[in-house]
């Protein structure tokens, strides 16, 4: 009777779904134009304010000390995985999410297409990281012409999203200096350019492809239509295959990664949770939010646990625009958060955490490596405490409650109730 009663215990505890939505980039410092607020405060997010009710709100690190504040680093960190220990770069998890093998001997890094401008002393810069969100079908004829190019040299030029690709390089260079291009925005890029210098085999596909896009049929159309050029190359984030347990081996759980970036559908390969293709997700304000539920909730049905990435925060603050971080962050409000509250009550327990897993300042339009807002919810069908007016979802209120995690890999195992 009692190992029967204990079995039932271990069923039910099974069945317990798992939540995990993720604002990237959502968190950030207080503005003065919006009177000392950060944009969460300043955000419209009724059903964030509603779900803090019921949660345990805090901070957590998610980027171990020493490391670049990058997506890679922290949601891989937000898995439980700990980065000093798995993370190789962003470019393998890439190429996983791309269903591209590598090779032990193999160097995948992420490519993207840039847009640089030339100012009036005559000063190349890093005009747009993302030549103005190139479309996928503008950024795929230019990747053809592109690996056409390529085809006498060892290098692999495989398309992603809009302006995120991939180049494979066998025995290709792990250690040289590369730069995120969405960290020198508006910055001269000689500098950071001096790494390709190191890399003859490198510098001359940036220069051939330069010599390409410059005319690309593609880039003439842009220009005319008063667009931004994607005028050069810009590989970045390089690395080997990572090894990874999957979540399935380290603690029993399956599920479904939901993103519009290679970057996380990736990890969730390594990880053993399905990237779940969504149509029309953009990474951007116009991608498909609803399809992104739907589809989350259809992987809740079928596994334990599902990962909702939410692109659009991030490349807002990227672009230094606060009126769109705001539309950004209120859309993550009223177009996944409440629809999954409201979908997941189909479930008879569910955990969730809401997350952002960096913060990136609009003021300076890069990443930094400060503790990030979270918050836990054990039940999400139990009813809401009664708390003082003003306490939500927020770098402030969480930095107030005085609970702090020294890392995702912490949280992780807070998140799961149980051990590893």
């Amino acid at each position: 009777m009692l190992e029967g009663q204990k079995a039932t215990r271990v069923d039910l505890k099974m069945k317990e779904k798992y939540i995990i939505l993720v604002g990237d980039g959502m968190g950030d410092y207080p503005l003065e134009e919006l009177g000392g607020k950060t944009p969460l405060e300043a955000a419209r997010t009724p059903n964030l304010d509603r779900l803090v009710l019921k949660g345990r709100l805090g901070l957590v690190q998610t980027v171990p000390e020493g490391m670049e504040p990058g997506s890679d680093v922290a949601n891989m960190s937000l898995l439980g995985y700990d980065p000093r220990q798995y993370h190789t770069g962003r470019g393998p998890l890439e190429a996983a999410s791309m269903g591209i093998h590598l090779a032990p001997n193999e160097v995948a890094f992420r490519c993207n297409l840039v847009n640089l401008e030339t100012d009036s002393s005559g000063v190349i810069r890093m005009g747009d990281y993302s030549s103005g969100h190139i479309t996928n079908s503008e950024s795929y004829a230019i990747i053809t012409s592109l690996q056409r190019a390529l085809a006498a040299t060892p290098l692999k030029l495989y398309p992603g999203v809009s302006y995120r690709h991939l180049l494979v390089w066998p025995e290709g260079p792990e250690k040289i200096k590369t730069t995120p291009p969405h960290d020198i925005t508006g910055k001269p890029v000689a500098l950071y350019r001096q790494c390709y210098f190191e890399e003859p085999l490198l510098l001359a596909f940036i220069e051939k492809a330069a010599a390409i896009l410059s005319e690309h049929p593609v880039n003439r159309e842009r220009v005319a239509a008063g667009k931004r050029p994607a005028n050069a190359v810009w590989p970045w984030g390089q690395g080997r295959a990572p090894s990874m347990p999957s979540l399935k081996e380290r603690f029993g759980l399956t599920g479904g990664m939901i993103s519009a970036v290679d970057l996380l559908k990736g990890l969730g390969v390594y990880a053993g949770l399905e990237p779940v293709a969504v149509p029309g997700v953009t990474g951007y304000l116009d991608t498909n939010y609803a399809g992104k539920v739907d589809a989350a909730l259809k992987a809740l049905e079928a596994g334990d646990l599902v990962y909702v990435h939410i692109e659009a925060p991030d490349e807002t603050s990227h672009e230094g625009s606060l009126e769109k971080k705001l539309e950004a962050i209120e859309a993550f409000d009223e177009k996944v958060l409440g629809p999954m509250v409201e979908g997941a009550k189909k479930f008879p327990k569910v955990r969730m955490m809401v997350v952002t897993d960096h913060l990136t300042p609009i003021t300076i339009r890069t990443h930094v490596a400060d503790p990030v807002p979270v918050l836990l919810v054990a039940d999400l069908h139990a009813s809401g405490s009664v708390r003082a007016p003003g306490v939500r979802f927020c770098e402030r209120t969480a930095k107030d409650t005085g609970w702090q995690l020294a890392s995702g890999v912490e949280l992780f195992d807070i998140f799961l109730d149980r051990k590893r």
